[in-house]
């Protein structure tokens, strides 16, 4: 396999190939349906989800995200061109993958966003793939203008990110304006039926923990998930157990408040624990990677924009795809590397323990991997 070689740090091949990588390339070469081909861990996880980071640029500078000082972007010519992701995100297709996300960075500041939507929207109608979802995480503030043209191109899903309901302290952590754009783009999207829409808020204590109660008051009338992102070490962000609120205590809180929550049944390959109070229209929902992890059941599988594919958001070892695209690799070579990679992949937290040895390992910051 010539191009091993790309694979980066962390656990390195050893040149042996597993056996679902010949049994796969038959299939490829005698033609049957590429849904019939999986991409599978050594621990039996399936992998049907690709989350694919378009740009490192972003029009905040959130504090849990983005380094005080900014970043070093990477030169554009070393990101994947939108012809680049069309054929990667064939590749993950023809091996089953049935939902992809695109992120950021913030995914709609990319000048030819809408090109890359409706490529990858092509494979929605295109009957050889079974793709079911395209979705977006994005911070909502130039949402609201370009919502009809994404729905158009095939966009079925949308996270939008939002720390605070207070238009001051959106400044403060975001470093920017635009807390009105935000909260209009949540409203033109359940305007537009996408329902749920959900939001995404990083607890941090001292920050916004003091608006628990609120996000979850939002839930009352609109059909909204607002999912509470238990705070994760990144590089450059400051991450510290004294701003880190666990779900546990803010389940705790919430219960206090509005009585016991009804737990909503689960989607096996669900982030989010789901819970509605009692007479609520939407849900919340808590992401616990920290306290109570879900790698037992995940599927998802990160491209960063300058084209490394990351088999878990917080390990270390990346493959660059982007550069066996430029060396001329074919289809079928990018598909048995990718099978390797993920063959590799550890079972939990990208081999760490917990969140203090992940706080303690060299990682990307979260811009450059993707949200």
């Amino acid at each position: 396999m010539k191009f091993l070689r790309y694979m980066s740090s962390g656990r390195v091949l050893n040149g042996v190939k597993h056996a679902k990588l010949s049994e796969q390339s038959v299939l490829v070469k005698e033609g049957i349906n590429p849904r019939q081909k999986i991409l599978e861990d050594s621990f039996g996880r399936k992998h049907t989800y690709l989350r694919i980071s378009l740009t490192e640029r972003c029009n905040l500078r959130c504090l849990y995200c983005m380094p005080e000082e900014g970043i070093e972007l990477s030169p554009s010519n070393e990101l994947l061109t939108a012809s680049e992701i069309e054929r990667i995100s064939k590749v993950f297709l023809s091996y089953g993958v049935d939902k992809i996300r695109l992120t950021g960075g913030e995914p709609l500041v990319r000048k030819d966003f809408d090109d890359i939507m409706q490529r990858i929207g092509a494979y929605k109608r295109d009957p050889r793939y079974n793709l079911k979802t395209i979705a977006i995480t994005t911070n909502g503030i130039t949402l609201k203008k370009k919502l009809k043209t994404l729905v158009d191109s095939g966009l079925s899903a949308v996270n939008i990110s939002l720390d605070t309901l207070v238009p001051q302290k959106f400044e403060l952590i975001t470093r920017r304006r635009g807390h009105e754009r935000v909260i209009d783009a949540i409203d033109a999207c359940l305007d537009a039926n996408f329902g749920p829409v959900k939001v995404n808020c990083v607890l941090m204590r001292g920050v916004n923990d003091d608006e628990l109660l609120d996000f979850c008051r939002m839930t009352e009338h609109k059909d909204l998930d607002i999912r509470f992102i238990e705070y994760m070490p990144f590089d450059g962000n400051r991450w510290s157990d004294k701003k880190f609120m666990s779900y546990a205590e803010a389940m705790e809180k919430i219960t206090a408040e509005f009585g016991a929550l009804s737990k909503v049944v689960d989607d096996k390959n669900d982030t989010s624990k789901h819970y509605k109070i009692s007479g609520f229209a939407g849900r919340i929902g808590f992401i616990t990677s920290m306290t109570s992890h879900f790698c037992g059941t995940c599927n998802r599988l990160r491209m960063t924009a300058d084209g490394n594919l990351k088999v878990c958001l917080f390990g270390s070892s990346e493959v660059s795809l982007r550069d066996m695209l430029r060396d001329g690799a074919t289809d079928d070579e990018l598909g048995e590397v990718v099978e390797a990679a993920i063959y590799q992949k550890y079972y939990a937290l990208g081999g760490n323990q917990d969140m203090y040895d992940i706080a303690s390992r060299k990682n990307r910051p979260m811009i450059t991997i993707g949200g």
